[in-house]
């Protein structure tokens, strides 16, 4: 029987857990992995009720490959990228759907450097799943072995690049109840900030559940300095500030590039994607600050970064790279960079967002069969037709961004204009002919 395939996304390999991402998957693509690269190999997860079981398939697969596989239990992505290098690892694993809700799960795969490991070696590995791999014996199979202080190595990596000196600092932490519950808190702590956590509880079932940062709007902040939300796996945080409003990604890349860019360590600019809202085009043109714009996803902001030689990008999600202390999106070390700024400069965070005015936006996600189906309602002459339309009415003062998601069966519809009534109507219009074409579909 013909295996099934398994493909690579914008963020990996995802799927809902047990029914399209199965256990057998992550299995093969484990020993396709150790086959293709090789070991030693770190494998880490999220909290999610699935987590173990795949990981350990994943594990099992590196293993039966002739990997060394490195267990790391529950960690943030980017402290198992983190720790690649540091460990010597050849290819680190992640169990995890970030954002996704609980039954979803993912694998992303990065390099012995801990970057996330490139398309053409994706494309490599999707290939190796279906070729009988050969599976040595004896003393080549690998060994798996438990590494405890994955959290105390990652935090030692983390605070010997940036450690800010941040004692009564009011601090609240939102976990979501996901990977950063236990080096978030272990982290920070030691900056000497006053902190309160929430959102550490994880059950397997509750991870981004009503908190974190795709709920940032619920977190209650009164009395702190800032907050700050992180997702599931902790590779992207939101902050709130002492008044209690949202600072999104956006906002924190214009803090820290007015920031960088004020102390000579701003790099070739900034990269970010084309969600990024207008209000941030415009406040990094009134302070000379260049930037690049690339398509949706922390992938593409990182591989312009690196070609570029550019020391900040992100995207508007809370995604942020920091070159200088990291090789992707970590929402750990983007908080402890702001507040390296708000300590340096003694301002607080709501006077510090003020570097940019943040532009109405609306955006309806509207659902759709699947992924596949989502790329073709947003390719179909009758939404193309309907965004047309939509930019006409709004001129120079706005814009329309149309993309289907990588991940998740959904069309993103997103409008920005300086009326915000114009901005909602036009968004739901255009959303509107969306969710027809895709009843049609």
């Amino acid at each position: 029987m013909k295996e099934r395939e398994i493909s690579f996304g914008t963020d990996g390999v995802r799927g809902v857990a047990n029914r399209t991402l199965l256990p057998e998957d992550a299995l093969r693509l484990g020993l396709a992995a150790a086959r293709l690269i090789g070991g030693p190999m770190l494998v880490g997860r999220d909290t999610r009720l699935s987590g173990g079981m795949l990981s350990g398939a994943l594990s099992a697969g590196a293993a039966s490959g002739g990997a060394r596989v490195m267990d790391l239990g529950v960690l943030p992505t980017p402290g198992v990228a983190a720790l690649a290098p540091r460990l010597g690892a050849a290819v680190a694993g992640v169990v995890s759907a970030s954002h996704n809700p609980y039954p979803d799960n993912g694998i992303k795969l990065f390099s012995s450097e801990g970057r996330k490991l490139a398309a053409e070696r994706e494309r490599e590995l999707e290939g190796l799943m279906d070729d009988g791999l050969p599976r040595p014996t004896g003393d080549g199979v690998g060994a798996v072995e438990r590494l405890d202080d994955a959290a105390e190595l990652y935090a030692e990596a983390v605070l010997e690049r940036l450690h800010p000196s941040a004692g009564g600092v009011k601090v609240l932490l939102d976990c979501a109840n996901g990977a950063a519950f236990e080096a978030a808190p272990l982290i920070l702590s030691r900056t000497g900030v006053d902190l309160t956590v929430v959102g550490d509880g994880s059950d397997g079932t509750n991870i981004n559940e009503d908190c974190g940062s795709t709920h940032i709007h619920s977190l209650d902040a009164s009395g702190y300095d800032v907050a700050f939300a992180f997702d599931g796996d902790a590779d992207r945080v939101l902050a709130v500030d002492e008044r209690g409003n949202v600072v999104d990604g956006d906002e924190i890349l214009a803090i820290l590039a007015r920031d960088l860019e004020e102390r000579g360590r701003l790099a070739r600019g900034v990269v970010v994607t084309v969600m990024s809202n207008l209000g941030f085009f415009k406040a990094m043109d009134s302070l000379g600050i260049p930037y690049e714009v690339t398509p949706v996803g922390d992938r593409h902001v990182a591989e312009a970064m690196g070609k570029r030689g550019v020391s900040l990008g992100g995207e508007q999600s809370g995604h942020v790279i920091l070159s200088e202390h990291t090789t992707t999106g970590d929402g750990i070390v983007t908080s402890l960079a702001i507040l390296d700024v708000m300590v340096r400069t003694g301002k607080p965070l709501s006077e510090l967002a003020g570097v940019m005015d943040v532009y109405p936006q609306t955006l309806i996600n509207v659902t759709v069969e699947d992924p596949a189906t989502a790329k073709s309602v947003a390719a179909s002459e009758g939404v193309e037709r309907a965004v047309a339309e939509a930019e006409s009415r709004l001129g120079t003062e706005g814009r329309v961004l149309l993309r289907p998601s990588g991940t998740e069966p959904l069309v993103r519809v997103m409008v920005e204009h300086a009326d915000e009534r114009v901005c909602r109507e036009v968004c739901e219009e255009v959303a509107e002919v969306v969710a027809g074409v895709g009843v049609e579909a």
